[in-house]
């Protein structure tokens, strides 16, 4: 358990805040969902904002390590294994967000026993255990050495991540009474945003491993991942630009939400998405040179990590300012017919927001500490595969 007990204040910490989360959540369970901010005016919260962002940060971890065997590309097989064991617990928290974010969760049986094949919210369900089980498959095949199964695995794991995140789009997108949602391109802006966020946390990882001498990645490397993620903020940023472009055209009817997103309550959350999460970060990777010093690329991958989190909430919570139908008599609160519903998050939600995610990174370290090569033994292998180059030009080290 090598990054728990090198770490031990900082996994003491993560521990209490997880205890913290769990603690809350049981207080949750006692309450029901009266303790949380949402109400039927806003029936989601900071809970499927987390789910979103999670799911997204899932994607970055398996797409580079299923496409080292996929397209060949075999210097990401390097971090495949941190990858992998990144993608699965970012994964699990999702999951988990879903089921805190269930009122009656004793009542999950009943999902089993009468789904809605018609319910974009079941095919999430099963897209989600798919992923889950191929992330699992995948580590349990790189950690006995089947190459054989890992390529095998690959070939779906890569369509299965940009599904999943496509799926749990159109829970949105298919939702014709919200102006803010119902758009053919949320698939497409979630898989971008997902490539995003999960590629940057995974610089960000690869970046605390090095400097912790627990696993090596060469500069090299890092800077070929940085600059596939100033690509995917470029893509992100236009998807978004033609969304936004499609709803402030004179005479589209978005005009009154995107008023909203941009001057309204949720606005901050807007613009420093596309200001310190997309331009920023951008401007700063597109240069070859930045990409070479690893303290700029992790500053910019946290303002992505950041930015994609503000997106989640500004696309979740915008669309509960305007009444599903417009004119309605509005939904029903404590004080009888209210026009709109408002939310702010309380304590409870706070903190089972901030420990589920400690909780992810306790995980994290303890499946490290299994699974990882340590920095010291990769530079031994390196240094015998050099030494064995020297004595026979034909050797190849890359194969060692």
């Amino acid at each position: 358990m090598e990054l728990l007990t090198r770490n031990k204040l900082l996994a003491a910490v993560l521990a209490v805040l997880a205890l913290a989360g769990v603690g809350a959540y049981g207080f949750q369970l006692m309450g029901g969902l009266a303790v949380t901010g949402m109400s039927n005016g806003v029936s989601w919260g900071l809970y499927i904002a987390m789910f979103m962002f999670f799911v997204g940060l899932s994607a970055g971890g398996l797409i580079v390590a299923s496409s080292a065997s996929v397209f060949h590309i075999k210097r990401f097989k390097a971090v495949a294994m941190p990858a992998i064991i990144l993608s699965t617990v970012c994964i699990c928290l999702a999951g988990m967000f879903i089921l805190i974010d269930l009122g009656g969760i004793q009542r999950i049986w009943r999902l089993f026993t009468g789904p809605n094949p018609a319910s974009p919210l079941i095919w999430d369900v099963c897209v989600i255990t798919l992923y889950l089980v191929i992330n699992v498959l995948y580590l349990v095949n790189m950690r006995r050495g089947n190459d054989r199964a890992v390529s095998i695995i690959s070939r779906f794991a890569l369509p299965c991540a940009i599904l999943v995140h496509s799926v749990t789009a159109w829970i949105f997108g298919l939702q014709m009474a919200k102006e803010g949602w119902y758009s053919a391109i949320m698939a497409p802006i979630f898989v971008a945003s997902a490539m995003d966020s999960g590629l940057a946390l995974l610089l960000c990882v690869l970046a605390a491993l090095k400097k912790a001498r627990l696993f090596d990645t060469s500069r090299e490397l890092m800077a070929s991942l940085a600059g596939l993620l100033a690509t995917c903020i470029a893509v992100d940023a236009f998807f978004i630009f033609c969304e936004v472009l499609t709803m402030a055209y004179p005479g589209a009817t978005g005009a009154e939400t995107l008023a909203l997103m941009t001057a309204g309550p949720t606005a901050p959350f807007f613009w420093f998405e596309i200001i310190g999460g997309l331009a920023i970060p951008f401007l700063v990777l597109v240069f070859a040179k930045n990409r070479e010093r690893t303290g700029l690329v992790v500053g910019a991958s946290v303002l992505v990590i950041a930015g994609v989190l503000c997106k989640r909430l500004w696309l979740l919570l915008t669309s509960f300012i305007v009444p599903n139908v417009e004119g309605a008599p509005g939904v029903l609160s404590d004080g009888g017919w209210a026009l709109l519903g408002a939310y702010a998050p309380t304590l409870p939600e706070v903190l089972i927001v901030v420990g589920m995610p400690c909780l992810g990174a306790l995980a994290f370290m303890a499946l490290g500490s299994r699974l990882l090569v340590p920095a010291a033994e990769t530079e031994k292998v390196r240094a015998r595969g050099a030494q064995g180059a020297a004595l026979d030009g034909d050797f190849d080290p890359q194969t060692a």
